[in-house]
């Protein structure tokens, strides 16, 4: 600020610092390294990251656990394109994000400036709203409606334009007399009194009824009333993997264990925050049962009906809809827990528990998934734990193995299935919770994604712990004989290089890594690690590659539903 003046740069740094945006995931360069050092002379924490598609990730993570969206802010054409993967991963999993991005001058438009792009037409299509501010005076009222926007109704991204001129010319400092206050948190909404009714009469009359919990119940932060729900009427509940930790995974009426078994005789659901699409097999047959009655509460109408036939629709703040719900129930209704249907489920729980134990002691050197992972069980604190889960196996097991007691306290690839997103997730987790520890388990390929944000991690003094389970593949790899006996053009399209040493990344980088072949190895490993959360730390895990074995998804149907 100079001569009663103040820049853009400036300008949208004050504004964000009024808005309360307590950190900002970025990259500079041309033109926005101005407003970054701007950012920074706020007070506002900038994290410097290598990669657009990993700061935008993290952002995306950040607006996740806050409820407000994260803020990401990146340079003009191939940066804005890069942190596109944000923005649309947020847009799938709907949570709110800002992305701000640099432009070329206003009076080159069309002349074929520096990274010359239409950025706000670009973002459009994967936006709740993408704008141009129409004057300098006029960006912090554009970035007040665009995080209103970001946050009210579904959640989702915005994008904000600053060309270049924006950045660098300057108003009059009167304009700082009326920036806009922090937008408020948004309006919270009851369900019809009606369609209460009619959802409590399906419950009592339901013979194995099921809550599924998804991750729209931990956004909302639901897991208070949902605990009353589920206390006072005894049914048991599955969560969906970002739901894991609403309701504990140690809850006894917790059934994730037989979920197969209670999707397919649930005869009544209730979905809670969650959306009947690949993730739950849209609802449909033969996953689940035919005949089988929904009530759905969501924040979106248009969600409503989506897939499969809505019995009862419930459109609300998720938390005050379930409170509708408990204060309406008779007082005598109580689910039995001795119905066949419960028992038949426990059953189930107890023989998948019996083969997953099985599983749990296989000795066999490279470890199995299961191994791996059972040494990496006994280890972890029970609680203050946060996990970031990605790559294809390696996710989708470690689902059914680690348990997670605390809302908000898993992260994964989401309902995009992004890879790519673990070291970003991981970044913004220990961001938010400076005071638990936070471990990534992820697969080889998927930390390849976004490996040298260990870098970036490093440097902004935030530590976390990366466990990679390397099979030397996506899916399955080779073992360095079968790799090296097979012709460079005949590898199979799955294989990475065998035994790449990603541990020594962390210590080139001032971190701690350790390369593990045994059991015992990786017990040793994750006791020293343990003891030390102040650093950077990577266990490089070898586990059986799986060869050129047929490739099978646990997601995949065996059958196709029926239409």
């Amino acid at each position: 600020m100079a001569n009663n003046k103040i820049t853009g740069g400036e300008l949208i740094a004050k504004a964000l610092k009024k808005q309360g945006v307590e950190v900002v995931f970025g990259i500079v360069g041309i033109p926005v390294v101005e407003v970054a050092e701007a950012i920074i002379s706020e007070g506002i924490r900038f994290v410097g990251f290598r990669n657009e598609q990993s700061l935008s990730y993290a952002a995306s993570a950040y607006g996740y656990l806050t409820g407000r969206p994260g803020v990401c802010l990146v340079v003009s054409g191939p940066g804005v394109v890069h942190a596109l993967a944000g923005v649309i991963n947020a847009q799938v999993n709907c949570w709110p994000l800002l992305l701000i991005g640099g432009s070329s001058d206003t009076y080159q438009e069309g002349m074929g400036a520096f990274q010359e792009l239409d950025q706000v037409t670009l973002c459009r299509p994967n936006t709740k709203y993408s704008a141009r501010p129409p004057s300098i005076s006029q960006i912090p009222n554009v970035l007040d409606k665009a995080i209103r926007i970001s946050m009210y109704g579904r959640p989702g991204p915005v994008y904000i334009d600053l060309p270049a001129d924006y950045i660098q010319g300057s108003v009059s400092l009167e304009v700082l007399n009326s920036l806009p206050t922090r937008s408020p948190d948004p309006p919270k909404s009851l369900a019809d009194p009606n369609r209460i009714n009619k959802a409590i009469e399906l419950i009592v009359n339901a013979e194995n009824p099921l809550i599924i919990v998804g991750k729209g119940a931990a956004y909302s932060r639901a897991e208070k009333e949902l605990k009353e729900f589920v206390e006072k009427t005894n049914i048991p509940f599955l969560p969906t993997p970002m739901g894991k930790g609403v309701l504990p995974d140690s809850h006894p009426l917790c059934v994730s264990a037989a979920r197969s078994k209670a999707l397919a005789n649930a005869d009544v659901i209730l979905l809670l925050g969650a959306r009947l699409n690949w993730i739950l097999s849209f609802g449909l047959p033969p996953k689940f049962n035919k005949s089988v009655k929904f009530i759905q509460i969501d924040i979106l109408p248009e969600e409503h009906y989506n897939n499969s036939r809505i019995n009862v629709a419930l459109l609300g703040h998720l938390p005050l809809v379930i409170s509708q719900i408990n204060s309406s129930l008779p007082p005598n209704y109580k689910y039995p827990l001795t119905s066949n249907y419960f028992s038949s489920l426990k059953q189930k729980i107890d023989y998948n528990i019996k083969i997953t134990n099985e599983k749990f002691r296989d000795n066999n050197i490279p470890m199995s998934y299961y191994r791996a992972f059972y040494e990496i069980k006994q280890k972890l604190p029970k609680e203050d734990v946060v996990f970031v889960s990605e790559g294809a196996n390696t996710m989708d097991i470690a689902r059914s193995i680690f348990d997670v007691q605390e809302p908000r306290c898993r992260l994964d690839a989401g309902t995009m299935a992004t890879m790519g997103v673990g070291m970003g997730y991981a970044i913004a987790a220990k961001l938010y919770y400076p005071n638990k520890r936070v471990v990534a388990i992820v697969g080889d390929s998927a930390f390849g994604f976004s490996a040298m944000e260990i870098e970036t991690a490093i440097r902004a003094n935030i530590p976390l712990l990366i466990i990679i389970i390397n099979n030397n593949g996506i899916y399955h790899g080779l073992d360095t004989k079968s790799y090296n006996e097979t012709p460079t053009n005949n590898l199979p399209s799955t294989a990475l290089l065998p035994d790449v040493r990603y541990d020594l990344i962390a210590n080139a980088a001032g971190g701690k890594g350790y390369f593990i072949k045994t059991p015992q190895e990786l017990s040793n490993a994750l006791g020293e690690a343990l003891k030390d959360d102040n650093k950077c730390i990577i266990i490089n895990v070898m586990i059986q590659p799986g060869g050129k074995k047929k490739l099978e998804f646990a997601w995949m149907e065996t059958t196709k539903p029926k239409l």
